[in-house]
């Protein structure tokens, strides 16, 4: 029997769900095209980290509160995943992108016109929040993907998430620098609402398999939490891994404004543009996952994250002037986004692999309990800058690396 849904978008009552060519593969250029919209989308959640110095000097936020900056978004990008995203299980799944991505829209422009620190952090929340549409974006991938190619499906478009992560922060210190820091969220704005009608046209229909209500879908999380120990792992690995990302990237730029760099936006900018270049992991890391490499890569990635840290206290230490110090952050900056986002990768194709009919929720639990992590890396990162400088800032992001790492090994090869 054909498949009906309600107004909703809602499988009908007696009719049978048939997924988007549920595992017969996906065509490259849909691939791309939500590669691309999830890089746009993604944009505003890490953007605000460093605009930092700026919208705290503007809105009147002291050091030790600058941090609330880059943590509201995230903090409301995770609420979006946990209350927002389930609801893939349950709603057709391109309109409830669209409506997502239209509320986006809506609180960026808001977030460029508001003046006030508080209603400006609550913007910032809800923005993170209706962000989190890329959760819908990426199960949409994976189940459209041959299991044999899922690795490589979900890796290909990380790729485009981790290339707006990366490239977020140059170009929103670039914008800042030519127009304010306001233009960038009027640009951000502007940029997904040019996503929606292409949406319209390039997105597949998805109908979810769900046969239950919101409030129980819900509280099915915490059963499938408790049921699945590779979904508890990742996360928990992936949410040491962001908090140590986030304690870098938020930290970062106000160590480059202050002495011996005395950097400006622009040349924050270039900083971050270098360090980009860690996102050409994710689709080697979603293959190498698929040839059954990612346990001894997992661990790597880790070590990766810790090195990373001692690397830029390093750099804060160096003698010879201002270029050896430099080029030891770069190098710094390049390691910590290879061992994060391969870490990412590798967890985000495990997860996965679980449960199909769950397949939003699952990726809603795993997205939403490491960009906690983020969030608290974010906050972490400006009261560790306030208190005990750069050597504070380097060693939370290492003691979140070495969480990591302990955490997986404590876990098991089974956990991989």
């Amino acid at each position: 029997m054909a498949s009906r849904t309600d107004k909703a978008g809602r499988v009908a009552a007696g009719a049978t769900a048939h997924p988007i060519a549920a595992g017969q593969g996906i065509a490259r250029g849909t691939v791309w095209f939500l590669a691309l919209s999830v890089g746009v989308i993604i944009v505003n959640l890490t953007a605000p980290q460093t605009l930092v110095g700026p919208i705290a000097a503007d809105l009147g936020l002291p050091p030790a509160q600058a941090g609330l900056v880059g943590t509201a978004s995230l903090l409301g990008y995770a609420t979006g995943l946990f209350c927002l995203v389930p609801l893939s299980d349950l709603v057709e799944n391109r309109r409830l992108t669209i409506a997502m991505l239209g509320a986006a829209v809506l609180a960026a422009f808001a977030a460029a016109a508001t003046r006030a620190a508080v209603p400006f952090l609550a913007l910032l929340f809800v923005l993170g929040a209706a962000c989190s549409a890329i959760q819908v974006l990426v199960p949409i991938a994976a189940a459209m993907a041959r299991a044999s190619e899922r690795g490589r499906v979900v890796g290909d478009v990380m790729s485009g998430l981790m290339v707006g992560i990366l490239l977020s922060r140059p170009l929103a210190s670039l914008v800042a620098d030519l127009l304010g820091w306001r233009a960038f969220y009027l640009l951000s704005g502007a940029s997904m609402a040019v996503l929606i009608p292409l949406m319209r046209l390039r997105l597949p229909v998805r109908l979810p398999e769900a046969r239950t209500g919101y409030p129980a879908l819900l509280a099915s999380l915490g059963t499938l939490l408790r049921r699945e120990p590779v979904l508890r792992r990742r996360a928990l690995t992936a949410a040491f891994g962001l908090a140590a990302f986030s304690v870098f990237w938020t930290a970062v730029a106000l160590r480059l404004e202050a002495p011996p760099f005395d950097f400006d936006q622009r040349h924050v900018a270039l900083f971050a543009l270098a360090g980009a270049s860690g996102a050409v992991v994710a689709p080697f890391a979603g293959r190498a996952g698929d040839r059954g490499w990612s346990r001894p890569l997992l661990v790597a990635a880790h070590l990766l994250t810790i090195l990373a840290f001692g690397l830029a206290w390093l750099a804060d230490r160096v003698g010879g002037g201002l270029a050896p110090a430099l080029a030891g952050l770069t190098l710094a900056a390049v390691v910590v986004d290879i061992g994060v986002i391969g870490d990412q990768t590798l967890g985000r194709r495990a997860v996965n692999l679980l449960a199909p009919e769950a397949r939003g929720r699952v990726n809603a639990l795993f997205v939403g309990l490491f960009f906690l992590g983020g969030a608290a890396g974010s906050g972490i990162a400006g009261y560790a800058w306030a208190e005990g400088g750069w050597p504070l800032v380097c060693a939370a992001g290492a003691g979140f690396g070495a969480l990591s790492l302990l955490s997986d090994l404590l876990g098991g090869a089974s956990q991989a």
